[in-house]
Protein backbone atom coordinates (compact mmCIF):
# COMPACT_ATOMS: atom_id res chain seq x y z
CA UNK A 1 0.00 0.00 0.00
CA UNK A 2 1.10 3.22 -0.63
CA UNK A 3 0.03 6.45 0.35
CA UNK A 4 -1.88 8.89 -2.18
CA UNK A 5 0.50 11.62 -2.13
CA UNK A 6 3.08 8.76 -3.44
CA UNK A 7 0.73 7.23 -5.56
CA UNK A 8 -0.18 10.63 -7.37
CA UNK A 9 3.84 11.32 -7.93
CA UNK A 10 4.56 7.98 -9.43
CA UNK A 11 0.97 7.40 -11.20
CA UNK A 12 2.52 7.67 -15.21
CA UNK A 13 5.30 5.36 -13.99
CA UNK A 14 3.32 2.78 -11.98
CA UNK A 15 0.57 1.98 -15.29
CA UNK A 16 3.03 0.08 -17.60
CA UNK A 17 4.34 -2.43 -14.80
CA UNK A 18 0.51 -2.69 -13.01
CA UNK A 19 -0.57 -4.24 -16.35
CA UNK A 20 2.21 -6.28 -17.46
CA UNK A 21 2.27 -7.47 -13.72
CA UNK A 22 -1.50 -8.10 -13.07
CA UNK A 23 -0.78 -6.53 -9.44
CA UNK A 24 -2.89 -3.79 -8.27
CA UNK A 25 -1.84 -1.38 -6.60
CA UNK A 26 -3.51 -0.37 -3.07
CA UNK A 27 -3.42 3.65 -2.43
CA UNK A 28 -3.98 4.53 1.16
CA UNK A 29 -5.90 7.65 1.55
CA UNK A 30 -6.54 10.13 4.39
CA UNK A 31 -10.31 8.66 4.70
CA UNK A 32 -10.02 5.35 3.32
CA UNK A 33 -8.42 3.77 0.56
CA UNK A 34 -8.97 1.91 -3.01
CA UNK A 35 -6.93 -0.01 -5.55
CA UNK A 36 -5.84 0.67 -8.69
CA UNK A 37 -6.33 -2.21 -11.00
CA UNK A 38 -5.23 -2.31 -15.02
CA UNK A 39 -8.11 -2.03 -17.67
CA UNK A 40 -7.73 -5.60 -18.48
CA UNK A 41 -8.08 -6.66 -14.32
CA UNK A 42 -11.26 -4.49 -14.23
CA UNK A 43 -12.65 -6.47 -17.00
CA UNK A 44 -11.97 -9.86 -15.70
CA UNK A 45 -13.16 -8.51 -12.33
CA UNK A 46 -16.27 -6.99 -13.89
CA UNK A 47 -16.73 -10.39 -16.47
CA UNK A 48 -16.67 -12.51 -13.09
CA UNK A 49 -19.46 -10.38 -11.22
CA UNK A 50 -21.63 -10.50 -13.96
CA UNK A 51 -21.03 -14.55 -14.54
CA UNK A 52 -21.62 -15.33 -10.89
CA UNK A 53 -25.11 -13.22 -10.91
CA UNK A 54 -26.54 -15.63 -13.44
CA UNK A 55 -28.81 -18.20 -11.27
CA UNK A 56 -27.05 -21.73 -11.32
CA UNK A 57 -24.10 -20.12 -12.93
CA UNK A 58 -21.54 -21.23 -9.82
CA UNK A 59 -22.99 -24.55 -9.61
CA UNK A 60 -22.70 -25.20 -13.42
CA UNK A 61 -18.82 -24.27 -12.99
CA UNK A 62 -18.31 -26.02 -10.39
CA UNK A 63 -19.96 -29.53 -11.28
CA UNK A 64 -18.37 -28.50 -15.01
CA UNK A 65 -14.92 -28.52 -13.36
CA UNK A 66 -15.80 -31.78 -11.47
CA UNK A 67 -17.06 -33.44 -14.85
CA UNK A 68 -14.20 -35.70 -16.50
CA UNK A 69 -13.56 -34.89 -19.98
CA UNK A 70 -14.79 -37.51 -21.64
CA UNK A 71 -17.97 -38.11 -19.83
CA UNK A 72 -21.46 -35.85 -19.88
CA UNK A 73 -19.44 -32.70 -21.88
CA UNK A 74 -22.35 -32.01 -24.36
CA UNK A 75 -25.57 -32.38 -21.74
CA UNK A 76 -27.82 -29.53 -22.11
CA UNK A 77 -27.00 -26.96 -19.05
CA UNK A 78 -29.85 -25.98 -17.19
CA UNK A 79 -29.07 -22.26 -16.72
Amino acid sequence: MIPINEAQKQLQQSIAPMSQSLQPIAIAGQTSNTVLLSESDSAYVEETLYLLSVPGMRESIREGMATPIDEDCDRHLDW
